[in-house]
């Protein structure tokens, strides 16, 4: 029987979400999720492989990462070293090859799900690079003459924060998702799952404030999912009431206002915003 990849004790799954996740499994394509940050797309592939029942192998993209870099390295460098230094190995090319994410998933016993998190950190060229590779679930290592081919195809799946375009090749091979943040009744689905114990009058004050700070206009830097569980986590600290959340008059901000809002720039609107009200009066 096919395992399907489902909502768990952990993680509340959009029903789009999962159908998207079995179609890339099914298709043995790579799943490619954009959102906001702070939606799940990095969790998703941990839950993925939890529910499979699949090891995870992470590769986490920076500006520096290189394609080739996921398949192998080769320490020239240290080579040389040993070479100068009369090292017995020298001899033995495979000695100084490290093998990368994708070599990992692809000699793996038994079929993982590989995540290549936040894909548009790198180059133009990064997913160009890797086209093949995913296409045709092997690699050859010039250096020592071997090809290194999957044992199973890996489930992949692929991130992106929207910080630059992705070419159009490599969207052709790719299963699309986008995550839509959630509805006030769905974000309050993924909350219990986070706090079950959370009284639900402030829940409904928490969520409410919440969405008029993410809905407010001009917010540069909109409020996510994984901020509100971290402010509804100080609010459970501080023990308060919904009372409490009552917006300060003078700032128009919330207690604790700097778990959603993280630039100046946000904050001073809010301000603005409450000394034009007083104003108005």
């Amino acid at each position: 029987m096919t395992v399907k990849f489902t909502t768990t004790a952990r993680y509340v799954v959009p029903e789009d979400l999962a159908l998207a996740v079995n179609a890339a499994v099914a298709l043995g394509r790579p799943l490619l999720v954009k959102g906001e940050p702070g939606t799940g797309k990095t969790e998703l592939a941990h839950q993925v492989a939890a529910s499979l029942g699949m090891d995870l192998i992470e590769w986490h993209v920076k500006s520096t990462t290189k394609a080739a870099q996921g398949l192998y390295e080769y320490d020239a460098v240290a080579r040389l070293r040993d070479g100068q230094l009369g090292e017995a190995r020298v001899h033995d090319v495979a000695q100084y090859i490290r093998p990368g994410k994708l070599w990992q998933v692809f000699t793996a016993p038994a079929r993982t799900v590989l995540l290549i998190d936040e894909i548009d950190k790198a180059d133009i060229e990064f997913p160009n690079d890797l086209l093949q590779e995913l296409d045709r679930m092997e690699f050859h290592v010039y250096e020592t003459g071997q090809t290194i081919r999957a044992v199973h195809r890996p489930v992949v799946i692929i991130t992106s924060n929207n910080e630059k375009e992705l070419p159009d090749a490599f969207l052709r091979r790719c299963f699309f998702h986008f995550i839509r943040f959630p509805s006030p009744e769905a974000l309050g689905a993924i909350v219990r799952v986070h706090f079950p114990h959370l009284k639900e009058d402030l829940l409904a004050a928490a969520l409410t404030q919440f969405f008029e700070i993410r809905e407010a206009p001009g917010v540069k830097k909109k409020p996510s999912t994984s901020e509100v569980l971290d402010w509804l986590k100080l609010l459970l600290a501080e023990d308060l009431t919904p009372a409490d959340l009552q917006r300060d008059a003078k700032t128009n901000l919330p207690r604790l206002y700097g778990a959603l809002l993280k630039n100046e720039q946000d904050v001073a609107l809010f301000e603005k915003l409450a000394f034009l009200a007083r104003r108005d009066r």
